[in-house]
């Protein structure tokens, strides 16, 4: 089900011969539904940390002074906001029951998403 939903909005695309794998993860919750993760672990350990923090807030806020409009990612959606580097897509590929498929948008799992976001 969530599998059609994410290919519906292009979140992710199959793929035949990727050069990583992702294991699904299937985690119960505190109210006895269950959630379903990916173990990004391998991959992230691959991954340079990113050595350029994010500025401090209040200087993201001062920054906007004298400008007549400033613009907010919609926090709802989350990263599904920012699209992957396209290289990098097929690094993100997840196996399922099915096929295989890779996210052609940023994961919150990632270990430099935080600061792309």
């Amino acid at each position: 089900m969530e599998i059609e939903k994410q290919l519906a909005t292009g979140f992710i695309k199959e793929v035949k011969y990727p050069d990583w794998l992702a294991n699904m993860v299937v985690i119960p919750k505190k109210d006895g539904k269950w959630r379903v993760c990916v173990d990004y672990t391998n991959l992230n350990d691959a991954c340079l940390k990113d050595s350029f923090p994010l500025p401090q807030i209040d200087q993201i806020v001062d920054s906007t002074a004298g400008h007549g409009m400033f613009s907010f990612l919609d926090v709802f959606s989350r990263y599904h906001q920012i699209l992957m580097f396209q290289p990098d897509e097929e690094k993100t590929t997840i196996v399922t029951p099915h096929r295989l498929y890779y996210y052609k948008v940023m994961l919150f799992r990632l270990k430099n998403s935080g600061v792309s976001y």
